[in-house]
């Protein structure tokens, strides 16, 4: 019975993953197709010596770990307010949701458009509130762009935490609110000691894959930055991306792209075998 899905997956995952692997161990270049040599751990030795590798290293890290803590912040938030009762919830409930289904391109081009030196919503009206005193090139800044993307990012993923948040809250049985108001407890200690313990799960699951996602990403600051201004945007997969198909070393590019698998494969563990002592107990 698990035999049609078991030769589906193993086409369109393991194949692919196995001759990405094969692939690094290769000096592959593609103006060279016919002459790959067998080169072993060499690309991975280079990635290690590689300055640039560890730039983009640090900054998937701070991509990460920003971007995915704020959309998960601010898609608690959302969650808890969607949660409420009010008039036009079901209209809420739904715009919400518009920013996760737009294209990542089309997200990466209206956010340049809005950070525009000149004529960018965000320069327009922090001048005008008197924040700003001049304009900021807020994707040309080395300092400021990689910010400024993940900026962008929170915006397009947090109502996927949003609804998933909201989904495991309605799931959440009454009973214990109100035995929680009963024992006197108030707004922040029902949040507290009923919501969070009840929403662990969801929410360690939500992060997971979102965090893969993210990792995983590299679209918007393509679309925004192409990596620049410098290395100020480059991250992981951009780089394995630009090895690959700017660089033409596909050996190289596919080295990145696993050392890139490998880390998220061990954050996949991690939550396992967080699962499988919750499950035992």
């Amino acid at each position: 019975m698990l035999a049609p899905a078991v030769l589906t997956t193993t086409a369109i995952v393991f194949f692919p993953v196995a001759q990405t692997v094969l692939l690094s161990l290769r000096d592959a270049v593609l103006y060279r197709p016919q002459d790959m040599p067998f080169v072993g751990l060499a690309n991975y030795k280079r990635a290690l010596d590689d300055e640039i590798f560890w730039i983009s290293v640090g900054n998937s890290l701070v991509w990460v770990v920003l971007a995915v803590g704020l959309q998960f912040l601010l898609g608690f938030a959302t969650a808890l307010l969607l949660n409420r009762s009010f008039s036009w919830r079901a209209a809420a409930r739904a715009l919400v949701v518009v920013p996760w289904a737009l294209p990542s391109v089309i997200i990466g081009l209206m956010w340049t458009w809005m950070y525009d030196f000149n004529l960018g919503v965000f320069n327009d009206t922090l001048v005008r509130v008197g924040i700003l005193d001049k304009p900021v090139a807020w994707l040309a800044s080395p300092d400021a762009a990689l910010y400024a993307i993940v900026l962008a990012l929170t915006w397009q993923g947090f109502p996927f935490f949003a609804v998933v948040i909201l989904a495991g809250l309605q799931a959440i049985p009454a009973e214990l609110y109100e035995a929680a108001a009963i024992d006197g407890a108030n707004g922040w200690q029902r949040l507290r000691y009923v919501t969070i313990p009840s929403l662990a799960g969801v929410m360690a699951t939500a992060l997971l894959l979102r965090t893969i996602w993210v990792a995983n990403s590299l679209d918007v600051i393509l679309v925004m930055t192409g990596g620049g201004p410098g290395l100020a945007t480059h991250t992981l997969p951009l780089y394995a991306f630009l090895r690959a198909y700017s660089g033409m070393e596909f050996g190289y590019g596919a080295a990145l792209a696993v050392l890139l698998t490998l880390a998220l494969l061990a954050l996949v563990v991690l939550y396992v075998a967080r699962a499988a002592r919750e499950a035992a107990r």
